[in-house]
C-alpha cells in the first residue's frame, strides 16, 4: 500500500507530490511557522528538502508526508514517517508523526483533527505499535495538540545542535502512544 488520500470533519490530506512544491516554500518562509524548527528557508533549501521528503515517502508503504487541505486552501503538512534512526536502525512497527500548519490556520483545532486520522491510520490501516512524536520544549502550542490527541510526554533530551542556528535552545520533548493505549480510547 502506498500513500492514501486521508479524510477528517474539515480537511483533505492529499499524499506529498512536486505540486506542493510553492505551499512548502510559502510555509517554510514564514519565521513564525518556522520558529521552532530551525528557522525559515530560502527557495533552493525548500526545493532541495522537497525532493529528499518525496525521496522518503516512497520508502515504506503507507508512510510518508501529506499536503492538507481545508476547504479547498492548502493549510499546512502532516507527517508519518519512519522513526530517524539516530544512528541506530530503524525501529519497525513505529512511526513518528508530526505536523505544520500556516498561521491563518492555528488554534482552530485543525493540526490535532489531522493528527487523530494519522494515528488511526497508523495503528488500523498500517498495524503499527507505537506512534510519538517530537517538538521543541518551548513550543507550547504543538505540546498541547499531542496531548489533546492521546500522546503522552516519555521523555526529555537535547536536541542536535547541527540542525540549528547557534544560541537556539535544544530543550526537546518526546511525546507517544501505543496501539493498545490508542484502542482503550476509542
Amino acid at each position: 500500500m502506498f500513500q492514501t488520500i486521508l479524510r477528517t470533519e474539515r480537511a483533505r490530506l492529499v499524499p506529498l507530490s512536486d505540486e506542493h512544491r510553492e505551499y512548502q516554500v510559502e510555509l517554510d518562509a514564514d519565521p513564525e511557522v518556522m520558529r521552532y524548527l530551525g528557522g525559515t528557508r530560502t527557495r533552493e533549501q525548500v526545493e532541495k528538502k522537497h525532493r529528499e521528503t518525496l525521496a522518503e515517502a516512497n520508502q515504506i508503504p503507507g508512510l510518508g508526508y501529506w499536503a492538507g487541505f481545508a476547504e479547498g486552501d492548502f493549510a499546512g503538512y502532516w507527517i508519518l514517517r519512519a522513526p530517524d534512526s539516530d544512528g541506530q536502525e530503524p525501529v519497525e512497527e513505529q512511526a513518528e508523526l508530526g505536523f505544520r500548519l500556516l498561521r491563518r490556520f492555528w488554534r482552530k483545532g485543525l493540526a490535532g483533527e489531522g493528527a487523530r486520522e494519522l494515528i488511526r491510520h497508523g495503528f488500523e490501516d498500517l498495524g503499527l505499535t507505537r506512534i510519538f512524536a517530537r517538538a521543541s520544549a518551548a513550543n507550547t502550542a504543538s505540546r498541547a495538540t499531542m496531548t489533546a490527541v492521546g500522546l503522552q510526554c516519555v521523555r526529555e533530551f537535547h536536541a542536535d545542535p547541527s540542525y540549528f542556528p547557534p544560541g537556539t535552545d535544544l530543550r526537546a520533548v518526546e511525546y507517544a502512544i501505543t496501539r493498545e493505549q490508542w484502542g482503550g480510547r476509542q
